[in-house]
């Protein structure tokens, strides 16, 4: 299915505005139209990452789903966990179109959505009445563009979603809000931690469950912004870290036709990047802190530089765009197939065994 994807329906699809192919690809999974994958459940793909029990490593990342449409459809694709949003108090359209641009030389997208999303309450009514489903949910939460009080828009997230996720993810960096990405600052952080980990442990001892919150950050960080959220994420007992969001970045794209648009560039062209962060984010954290790495996956191949950069836990969302909905479960056949051929008890035993290698890599320009 993946090569018949790649070879017909991709061209009809680029074919269309990105946008619109991204409404119909939602609107095919609701109606159960796209094909379920026959996946095999391998023991050896098994995790339990933050105190939570994943069924393989490969999740759908936020920004696919804004509205907790389709998250039970999307685990039935073989994703091990889907994260909803990013999700804001408050409905809000999001920048002008066009804001989103395909890079087929690259397989990269450039968007510049700026957190488009039906808000709080329309995502609530559609997890209250979802169908039992066989995986993990995260819920991805933001802040509102016109917010008088960003941090209060997480607080607010945690609160109205708690009942529902398996995890939150505060994402403070996306490059497509205005002031998001400052709340990466130390002092900002220290804030937004401290009143979210507040809020969650207060929910924890009243419901007896908690709910681990993660932290995604942005790809575009210097040495020392990244000792400050490390500092800062393991002084504040976060239960992990999502590395990484899209670059600014335009270094070494071979489109040239809209490589200068504004808004955060993601897929294969971030994953050395991103792989660079995620070690040296790995060494400042230490072995057992849970990461989700993210940026750049869309094969086997991809997905264990991924594990060995240090990854427990993997996400992708460009990758489906160009390699189809089997994505998750072409991964997670490759990943059975390489631990055949290396003898391994668990995927884990290769994770951080490029930490070392990346790691002493530069971030790039």
């Amino acid at each position: 299915m993946s090569q018949i994807y790649q070879n017909l329906i991709r061209s009809a699809i680029f074919k269309l505005d990105a946008e619109l192919a991204h409404g119909l690809s939602i609107k095919a999974l609701k109606l159960g139209t796209l094909p379920k994958p026959n996946q095999k459940k391998d023991p050896r793909l098994k995790l339990n990452v933050a105190g939570i029990d994943f069924a393989n490593p490969i999740g759908m990342a936020a920004g696919f789903d804004k509205n907790a449409e389709v998250p039970v459809a999307l685990l039935k694709l073989g994703f091990g966990f889907t994260e909803v949003g990013t999700i804001t108090p408050l409905a809000q359209a999001g920048n002008p179109k066009p804001r989103i641009f395909r890079l087929p030389e690259d397989n990269g997208v450039i968007n510049r959505l700026g957190f488009n999303n039906e808000g709080h309450q329309a995502a609530l009514k559609r997890l209250e009445n979802l169908p039992t489903r066989n995986g993990i949910l995260g819920v991805n939460i933001g802040a509102n563009k016109t917010s008088a009080d960003m941090v209060e828009d997480y607080v607010q997230g945690i609160a109205a979603f708690y009942q529902f996720a398996d995890y939150f993810t505060a994402n403070i960096s996306s490059p497509n809000t205005p002031g998001l990405r400052d709340l990466q600052a130390r002092e900002s952080l220290s804030q937004l931690l401290s009143r979210c980990m507040s809020k969650r442990d207060q929910l924890a001892q009243a419901t007896k469950r908690k709910v681990p919150l993660f932290l995604k950050i942005a790809p575009d960080l210097t040495e020392e912004g990244l000792d400050d959220i490390a500092a800062e994420v393991l002084s504040h007992h976060l239960e992990g870290i999502i590395i990484s969001n899209t670059t600014l970045s335009r270094t070494g794209l071979v489109n040239k036709t809209v490589s200068s648009e504004a808004g955060g560039l993601s897929g294969r062209p971030i994953l050395k990047r991103s792989n660079i962060v995620l070690s040296k984010m790995r060494q400042r954290l230490g072995k057992a802190f849970p990461i989700i790495g993210v940026g750049g996956v869309n094969d086997t191949s991809s997905a264990l530089e991924k594990i060995k950069a240090g990854a427990d836990l993997i996400q992708l969302y460009t990758g489906m765009i160009y390699k189809g909905p089997t994505i998750a479960c072409d991964i997670n056949r490759g990943l059975t197939q390489y631990c055949d051929d290396n003898n391994l008890a668990t995927i884990r035993d290769i994770r951080d065994t490029k930490v070392d290698e990346f790691a002493k890599l530069a971030i790039p320009e």
